[in-house]
């Protein structure tokens, strides 16, 4: 499979340092974003201001706010939030008609009311390209400044998977190929609610034996419930699960973290979405976690605590007190 243009839709952080990571050697990639005046911004000072402020955004990636530029692009890549996926997708379909590029989604969610992961609303719209998707430990702001960071593709066509492990990748980006579509997307998404649940640990200053168990069982209900959804056990235990959702509980630059962490500190949600300039995936994804436990019937402690904190305005010293009053038991993995 020969792959020469690139487009990425979604000029955030993350569609913004993966053009930034492909296009640095002079490869053709279009950052399509669906504000104009920002694409603007962003082709005269060639940054993202809003986003990753001081990187320079290389002259072989052309901005574009116009979905016709991403036309002739073998590889379309959707690094929107979940929630703008299905509505990017039909417009680009709209726009541009037959796709017969590849598709890959690097959006981590689950669409609320449907249940459905990325990957199957792309099937839905677009049933003839292959698809398949990326997710891993991967800090935005991490992979711009060069360092070692790993991921994972996963795609059904595993001839399809090695084509894209071996045009993405490099020594600094190492992508692996899994056949697990639905475990790495399920583990890329569900680890955002677990995430502002630890930054609500730490902005009520519990300490480091409390996260680590946390963490720790918080994994266990993400397997659980994963499981349910339709993946794999072992595979959550990889990149696009312990992996992503180690960084992703313990770094500061994590969005859901840092959600979390001011909802401890007694900050309001409204006060803190209206301040923060991209989306934390976790907010909506709590509320299409907590759907999907209910109606597979799964005991799901830490996302329906991370629900009513977000959604019913508990308070969280509340749903933290309702967490350590559940009943002592043998630990299940």
């Amino acid at each position: 499979m020969k792959i020469g243009e690139t487009a990425i839709l979604g000029a955030g952080s993350w569609g913004t340092a993966l053009a930034w990571l492909w296009g640095k050697d002079g490869r053709h990639v279009s950052l399509w974003g669906h504000d104009a005046d920002r694409a603007v911004r962003m082709r005269e000072t060639r940054e993202n201001s809003d986003c990753l402020p001081g990187l320079k955004i290389p002259g072989s990636v052309r901005v574009t706010s116009e979905l016709d530029d991403c036309a002739g692009a073998d590889l379309i890549v959707f690094a929107t939030p979940s929630t703008a996926l299905r509505n990017v997708a039909a417009r680009l379909r709209e726009t541009i008609g037959r796709v017969r590029a590849v598709l890959l989604s690097c959006a981590k969610g689950i669409e609320h009311g449907t249940g459905m992961r990325m990957s199957q609303i792309l099937c839905e719209l677009f049933p003839e390209p292959r698809i398949a998707v990326l997710s891993g430990p991967n800090l935005a702001g991490e992979v711009v400044k060069n360092l070692p960071t790993a991921t994972v593709i996963g795609c059904n066509d595993a001839e399809c998977a090695t084509s894209l492990q071996g045009f993405l990748g490099s020594p600094r980006f190492r992508v692996y190929t899994s056949q697990e579509v639905t475990s790495i997307e399920l583990g890329g998404a569900l680890k955002n609610v677990f995430a502002v649940a630890a930054g609500i640990s730490d902005g009520l200053g519990l300490g480091d034996n409390s996260k680590a168990a946390l963490v720790t069982r918080s994994l266990a209900e993400l397997v659980r419930l994963g499981v349910a959804m339709g993946g794999t056990a072992q595979a959550f235990y990889g990149l696009s699960g312990a992996g992503d959702l180690i960084v992703t509980c313990y770094s500061e630059r994590s969005r859901n973290h840092t959600v979390g962490k001011r909802l401890g500190r007694g900050e309001s949600l409204t006060q803190i979405t209206q301040a923060m300039k991209m989306v934390a995936e976790g907010i909506p994804t709590a509320r299409s976690a907590f759907e999907c436990a209910r109606q597979l019937k799964i005991e799901t402690p830490i996302i329906d605590q991370v629900y009513s904190v977000l959604y019913e305005q508990k308070k969280p010293t509340a749903a933290l007190e309702e967490v350590l009053s559940r009943e002592q038991k043998a630990e299940q993995p």
